[in-house]
Order: structure tokens, then C-alpha cells, then sequence
């Protein structure tokens, strides 16, 4: 029994192991076929998918220098921004070139060049005294330094980051002139990324550019090739708004490397440095050559660079060039006439106030009797701008009900509680709106604004502080784009000067355009959406952009800005209609402060303006002498318009105790220039 329950015990282990080894079975071959079938698909299906991996994994691939960047036209499609090509030498370290070959390569090219080395840093000094010099460098570290390269505490890189740290001032004066040019050489053949061709000079002379060419096979990866640089065919019009391009020794800005880096750009890729030639990089930058690196050294050529996109912008060129003359003509003129020892420059915008294209945009300056560009300011420095502001002034009026189309007032001095008695340039009397606009009556707002307010005007009132009616003003005018970004198209743009709100008096001077600032670009973009009937668009200086082409005509066009709007202006169209009937009554009634500013063929409409500004004239910080800004915002023709103007010439006169005469200079600015627009195009 016992051997009967053995056997059978036995049994039964055998069936479990049989077992048990069959389901292994079952398992391996399925392992193996999983195997197979993974091998398969590697080398058989997918076998051209993981070739081209591979490739791109032990295959590097460099760029060349920078393409040419696209072209600048204008909306008439002449070339205001092109490149010209320049005679250039280059370098690329060759495969097995050791430093110390660098070196002598230096000093038997270095005497053929004219080099600046006032660009020479001390660190590239002593990079080069460290591979000239290497025994006086070795010399300088200790053998306890040089264990710890042995122990591993210390990396070979590290230890001759301290010999060339040790490199004294003596060590540098030991280098001749003609080392330090061979120095700078060695820096250049050095500046960025090994496999890299590197721009060692631009602009050569045509016997530096012979003795490369002649000697190139020689001079081991020295050569020659026509670069690039921008030119400018109308000259110094518009060219600081155009912006600037970074040279390839600049190469990328510092403060920006991160970003540029991370986009794919190398340390030395010649880049837009400012306005739009940085606005628009992303269109503008060339595609460069690219190469692949081969038996370590050697570069393939796998794809061919290009030129940039090509862009067209909103700008009529020849009517900027007239703007720009007129406005320096008329400053000219202006500093010859009494109390304009303050006044420095004037502005002028022109914009298509139903697309928000930027036509025109030039201001001039007056430093040492000379006329210098001084276009960034129209972004950037904010002016008073007095009357102009009263478009939206009156709105506010309507809308809250303090008053009502056609209402009158009585225009006369008034006088409210610890504030000096304030009054319009001239007694107008009984008024209505309309004349109100056209007579430019601050009365007419001050009444209005104590309504806003929440009182009624009497003489010797005490107002109270309502930061509502503060708030109620500064959201119209920002809804027009007084005292906010218009979103113009450039890098730079200043929001002006926002006053802090504390005294009920101060809302009188809000009203009249006295208490806070704006750009001229933001004047701009509030004379436009009067004009278009309420529409606040972004004002823009890019129209097209095109394909880049071989030939000379543009490419395929692949964007068309379309006029973006920002924002709808609040207010019944009723209440918008009578502003514009205010702005055209200052162009045309009897007596009128815009009569004169534009000729009446071109049935135009706007409004002048006029403010108390103070400057430091002695630079100590102080404020002390008190000036007049001259303003004009105006439209043409004014059912429908075709564009709109600002034109502000800020300290234009100043009281005087002998004369009190002031400056026409932007009465005549924009006479001129309306009148050379109609000549131009007619309306």
C-alpha cells in the first residue's frame, strides 16, 4: 500500500513537471516569435526608417553665414530696402588643423589684412598668448594642480582655465602690434562653432580680396565670397523706422541669446536689430546653405541658402520723402521767428483711417542748428496735446446725459473753490456745441464736466473729489487709444503719461487736453476712428509679404494684412455724427481756430490744439520755464475720407514779457503738407 500510494505520488509530480515545461515551451516560442517577428519589421519593413535614424544620428549637419534678408518695399512696390553684395573673406578649420597650424596660418595672413584691433578683448589676448606661449603657460600652475587632472579632481579644460587666468598684463605687453593683429586674427579664425564658416572681413580691398583669392590653396580654409550687406535707395528717409541688421562679427544680441538659440540661430547669424527689420525677422531672414559634415572635417553641400521673404509696407515712400522736407524746411523757418528758442521738432502722422495703414510717418529734431531723424519719438514721447481731446471730451458729455445735442451754455470765466479762475482763450458768450468744437470753448467742457460730476456750475462752488467721473473720461479716452497701446507693429510703443486723480480741480484740466499726455501714434489713432465713424483700428506699417524669388519681381504673395479692429466706440451714432459736424465747423465756420490749416478743395475736418507744457531748461531737474505745444488732428475729405493727419510741435513759442507772439509752425506743416497731398493724388 505504501508503495502503491509512493508510485502514485510520483506519478502525479512527473504530470505537473511535464506540465509546467510545456507551458514554458509555449512561452519561449512565443518569445522567439515575438523576437523574430520585432527582427523582421526592424530589417525588413521598417529597414528604411531606422537607415535614415541612423544617418541623421552619426551625420551632423552645420549651417553656413547668414543669406541675404528679404526686401523692403513700399506700397508702390519700389525696393526701399535691399542688399548689395560685398566682397568678404571667410574661414573654416580644416580636417587634423591643430591650434598651433591656426597660429602660424594667422601670421602668415594677418600682414596681408587691415585689421581693427581696437575690438581685441583681453580674454582673446590671452587666449592667444595661452596657445602661442605654451611653455611660459605651463609654468604657471603648480605639479599638485596638475595631479588632480591625474586624480580626476580637476579636468584638463580646467587646468588651462587657470593658466590663461594667470596670464598677467606684463605677459600681454610682451605681444608686438603685429602679434596683436595676428591675435586678433586667431580670434576671428576661432569666433563660434568649429565646423562653422566663419566672416573674418567684409568690405575687403581688392588686394586683400586678390591675395586670398590667388593663395587660397595654400592658406588652408581661407577663402573668398560675395556677402551682403543692406542699402538703402532713398537714402536716410525713413531708414531709422526701417531699422537695423546686426553684422555677422555683432551676430546675435546678448541679452537675447537664449531665445535665438532655442529658434536655431548661431552666436554669429546677423539678425534685425531694431523697428521693423526686428519685427519682422521671421519673414525677412535668409535660409542659410546647409552642410553635412563628412570624415570629421569635410562639408557636403545638401541644400542651397535663399534670400528672405520679401515685404511690402503700407508706407507711400515719395510721400514720405515730401513730408520729411516740409518738415524740416518749416522748423527751419520757424527758429528764425521770436520765442522759439525751446522748440526742437515736430511730428506728423498720416494714416488711412479705414484700414489703419500707415502712409506717411516723420519727425525731425534741431540739434546745433543741424536736422537730425527723430521719428522713434513719435512712439515714445508723449506730448500735452491740449483742444484735440475735446472730440472725446463731448461724448462723454452726451452719453451720461450732462448734455444734450444742440444744448448752450454761457462761456465765461469761471471760478470753483481753491482753484485759480479758469476761462477760454476769448469770451464766446452764449454757445452751442457745434461752436463749442469750432471756437475750441473750455467753458463749454468744464460746465459739462461739473455735470459729469454730479453738480451744477455757480460761481465760487466747491467741487467735490468723484473718482466716477474720472474713471467715466478715462474710459472713453482710452477707447479711441489716448492713453493705451495702439498695437502699431514695431517693438517699441509708450502708453504716455497717466496722471494719479487727486483733486476734483484736476478734472477741469482733463477735459481740455492739460492733465495727461499721449503719442503722437495715439493722437493718431484717435483722429482715425473719428474719422471712420468709430471704429478703433490697429495701426500697421506691413501690407504684403511675398515668396522670395531669384529674379528681380516679387514673388507669390502668401499674406495680406487685413485692418484688424480693436474696439467699437460706445456711444449712439447720433452723438458720433454731431462730434464730426463739431470737427468740420472748425475747418469751415466764420472764425474758426482751423481755418487756414487745410485748403477748402479738400473739404476737410478736424480740430487744433493748443497747451501749457513746462520743460527744465537747464537740465538741473527742476522744472522751471513754461511753454506752448501746438497740435493739429485732422481728415479729408471728411464724407469720405481717404486719410487722416496729426501734426504736434511741442515748445513751438513761450510767454514772453516783450512779445507774446507764437509760433504758426503746424498751421503751416499742415498746410503744406495737405496741400502737397492733393497734388500728389487728388482727393
Amino acid at each position: 500500500m505504501k508503495k502503491f500510494k509512493k508510485t502514485l505520488k510520483k506519478s502525479n509530480y512527473d504530470k505537473i513537471m511535464n506540465h509546467r515545461f510545456f507551458i514554458c515551451a509555449i512561452v519561449l516560442c512565443f518569445l522567439f516569435l515575438f523576437v523574430f517577428m520585432k527582427l523582421y519589421f526592424v530589417m525588413v519593413i521598417d529597414k528604411k526608417e531606422y537607415t535614415q535614424l541612423l544617418a541623421e544620428l552619426t551625420h551632423t549637419k552645420v549651417s553656413g553665414t547668414s543669406a541675404p534678408r528679404g526686401r523692403i518695399y513700399d506700397r508702390n512696390y519700389h525696393i526701399i530696402v535691399d542688399n548689395k553684395a560685398i566682397k568678404t573673406i571667410t574661414y573654416k578649420k580644416e580636417k587634423g588643423v591643430t591650434n598651433q597650424d591656426m597660429i602660424d596660418l594667422a601670421y602668415k595672413v594677418a600682414p596681408h589684412l587691415e585689421l581693427d584691433i581696437s575690438k581685441l578683448t583681453d580674454r582673446a589676448k590671452k587666449e592667444f598668448f595661452f596657445a602661442k606661449y605654451s611653455d611660459i603657460c605651463d609654468k604657471k600652475v603648480t605639479q599638485k594642480e596638475k595631479d588632480k587632472v591625474t586624480q580626476r579632481k580637476m579636468t584638463s579644460r580646467d587646468l588651462d582655465e587657470l593658466k590663461i587666468e594667470r596670464i598677467t598684463e606684463e605677459d600681454l605687453k610682451k605681444l608686438t602690434e603685429a602679434e596683436l593683429e595676428v591675435a586678433y586674427l586667431y580670434y576671428l579664425m576661432n569666433t563660434g562653432y568649429t565646423y562653422s564658416e566663419k566672416t573674418i572681413k567684409t568690405n575687403v580691398s581688392d588686394s586683400e580680396y586678390a591675395y586670398i583669392s590667388e593663395n587660397n590653396e595654400k592658406l588652408e580654409g581661407f577663402n573668398t565670397k560675395l556677402d551682403w550687406e543692406r542699402v538703402y535707395p532713398y537714402g536716410d528717409t525713413l531708414k531709422s523706422i526701417l531699422g537695423t541688421v546686426s553684422t555677422s562679427t555683432q551676430g546675435i544680441p546678448a541679452e537675447e541669446k537664449e531665445e535665438y538659440l532655442n529658434a536655431g540661430y548661431a552666436l554669429n547669424d546677423r539678425v534685425g536689430l531694431s523697428y521693423i527689420e526686428k519685427q519682422y525677422e521671421s519673414y525677412l531672414k535668409g535660409e542659410k546653405e546647409e552642410y553635412e559634415v563628412i570624415n570629421s572635417h569635410e562639408l557636403k553641400l545638401v541644400k542651397e541658402g535663399k534670400r528672405g521673404k520679401d515685404i511690402v509696407l503700407s508706407i507711400d515712400i515719395n510721400l514720405q520723402q515730401q513730408v520729411e522736407r516740409i518738415i524740416a524746411e518749416q522748423m527751419l523757418r520757424a527758429k528764425g521767428e521770436p520765442n522759439t528758442e525751446y522748440y526742437d521738432h515736430s511730428s506728423v502722422i498720416i494714416q488711412d483711417p479705414n484700414t489703419g495703414e500707415i502712409l506717411a510717418m516723420a519727425s525731425k529734431r534741431i540739434v546745433g542748428g543741424k536736422i537730425v531723424d527723430n521719428i522713434t519719438s513719435i512712439l515714445t514721447s508723449p506730448i500735452t496735446p491740449g483742444s484735440v481731446v475735446k472730440g472725446a471730451s463731448m461724448l462723454v458729455g452726451y452719453n451720461t446725459g450732462a448734455i444734450h445735442i444742440g444744448e448752450t451754455m454761457v462761456d465765461e470765466c469761471i471760478k470753483v473753490a481753491g482753484v485759480k479762475e479758469k476761462c477760454s482763450s476769448q469770451t464766446l458768450g452764449r454757445i452751442n456745441d457745434i461752436t463749442a468744437l469750432a471756437k475750441s470753448s473750455n467753458v463749454y467742457q468744464f460746465k459739462t464736466a461739473i455735470r459729469v460730476n454730479g453738480q451744477e456750475y455757480f460761481r465760487g462752488m466747491r467741487m467735490n473729489f468723484n473718482q466716477s467721473a474720472f474713471d467715466t473720461y478715462r474710459k472713453m479716452y482710452h477707447s479711441f487709444g489716448l492713453g493705451v497701446k495702439t498695437g502699431i507693429d514695431l517693438p517699441v510703443e509708450s502708453l504716455g503719461y497717466t496722471a494719479k486723480d487727486k483733486s476734483a480741480g484736476n478734472l477741469l484740466d482733463f477735459v481740455m487736453g492739460q492733465y495727461e499726455s499721449y503719442t503722437p501714434i495715439q493722437l493718431s489713432q484717435y483722429i482715425s476712428t473719428i474719422a471712420n465713424g468709430g471704429s478703433r483700428l490697429e495701426p500697421h506699417l506691413l501690407k504684403e509679404v511675398h515668396e522670395s524669388t531669384e529674379k528681380e519681381e516679387l514673388g507669390k504673395t502668401i499674406l495680406t494684412v487685413e485692418k484688424k479692429v480693436l474696439n467699437q466706440i460706445e456711444t449712439k451714432p447720433e452723438y458720433m455724427a454731431r462730434v464730426k459736424e463739431g470737427f468740420y465747423a472748425v475747418m469751415h465756420q466764420a472764425g474758426a481756430y482751423g481755418r487756414g490749416y487745410v485748403d477748402d478743395k479738400l473739404d476737410s475736418s478736424g480740430k487744433t490744439g493748443t497747451s501749457q507744457s513746462f520743460i527744465d531748461t537747464n537740465h538741473d531737474g527742476i522744472i522751471d520755464t513754461e511753454t506752448i505745444t501746438s497740435s493739429f488732428i485732422g481728415y479729408a475729405p471728411t464724407n469720405h475720407p481717404k486719410f487722416s493727419i496729426v501734426v504736434t510741435s511741442p515748445d513751438s513759442s513761450h510767454p514772453n514779457s516783450s512779445t507774446d507772439y507764437a509760433s504758426l509752425v503746424t498751421l503751416r506743416i499742415t498746410k503744406a503738407i495737405t496741400d502737397q497731398y492733393y497734388n500728389m493724388y487728388g482727393i
